[in-house]
């Protein structure tokens, strides 16, 4: 099964940067702070525990040198597990708040990705607790850089301290300049906050999971084919999946669902793609077809044509 995993083509469509960040990394950057006190950062008992983590992780990353040389290592890491493809989510809304420039960040990121064999487009996120004024100005730099390979505008973070009804006007902004759309919705929150995505226009759900509980909605995703950015590990390490047993994929899988499976924050839940692949195999219980599917469903809805 490994490797099958590993000669199958596949793409990472929901991948953050900065979560991809490994403690050894953090030193190399930070070498005054004692790597244990930088593994300590990596210990989560909840979603907001990780959410204070993500930013701690962030603030270490303090210019363009630094966010050159987590691309190059992320894109390592992509290419041993034959990922042809990633949309890799850039949080330019902590960029902002640590009130960096992000122009040369990102130029930074972009020179660290020629040569890759992984093919790469971004995705540029604002923070929903810091508002929609913050978020307005993340959809901006998107919008000026899509001759940059910027393909989408999104927005994660906490859905209880930033709900969707706030970004109307910044999704509609978005839009109109020909951005595509994505949301991190019904991770933590419950179905609501998907439909709610839904009507800001988000065309992919990242995470979803809750819309298992609404068999209205999975039947919506199903008959509009919106994909879910399904994150397994994830879900188990932030706590809003309690047992791996419990997991809904298989569920949303099996209601006609579109599912991708993907990392999230690979250094900071400790996992890999191709061990998503392996979880969905062995504990619930993909076949080698399935997989095919699921890795075809990867290219299938990039919001780049054809991956």
């Amino acid at each position: 099964m490994d490797d099958f995993i590993l000669e199958m083509p596949k793409a990472e469509l929901h991948l953050h940067l900065e979560g991809s960040v490994e403690p050894e990394t953090l030193h190399e950057l930070d070498p005054g702070t004692p790597i244990e006190e930088l593994r300590a950062i990596y210990d989560y008992t909840d979603f907001d525990s990780f959410l204070r983590a993500f930013g701690a992780v962030g603030k270490r990353l303090r210019g363009p040198e630094a966010y050159a040389l987590i691309t190059r290592r992320l894109l390592s890491r992509l290419a041993e597990q034959n990922v042809r493809y990633a949309e890799i989510i850039v949080a330019a809304g902590v960029v902002l708040w640590k009130e960096q420039d992000f122009a040369p960040i990102f130029d930074a990121i972009r020179a660290a990705a020629q040569g890759s064999p992984v093919q790469v487009q971004w995705i540029l996120d604002a923070v929903r607790q810091f508002g929609p004024e913050r978020a307005m100005d993340v959809a901006r730099l998107a919008a000026e850089r899509q001759d940059q390979g910027v393909v989408a505008f999104g927005i994660g973070g906490s859905e209880e301290r930033g709900p969707a009804t706030w970004f109307g006007e910044v999704f509609d902004f978005a839009k109109a300049a020909g951005l595509r759309l994505t949301a991190h919705a019904g991770e933590s929150a419950g179905p609501e906050s998907i439909w709610a995505a839904l009507r800001l226009g988000a065309q992919r759900i990242g995470h979803g999971i809750a819309a298992v509980q609404d068999a209205a909605l999975a039947r919506h995703l199903r008959d509009r084919d919106i994909p879910l950015e399904i994150c397994i590990t994830s879900n188990l390490v932030t706590g809003v999946v309690k047992r791996l047993e419990d997991h809904p994929v298989r569920r949303l899988y099996d209601a006609g669902v579109p599912i991708v499976l993907n990392t999230d924050d690979p250094a900071m839940f400790r996992c890999s793609l191709l061990g998503e692949y392996r979880l969905a195999a062995e504990r619930f219980g993909f076949s080698e077809s399935e997989l095919r599917g699921l890795a075809s469903n990867s290219f299938r809805y990039a919001f780049t044509p054809g991956g």
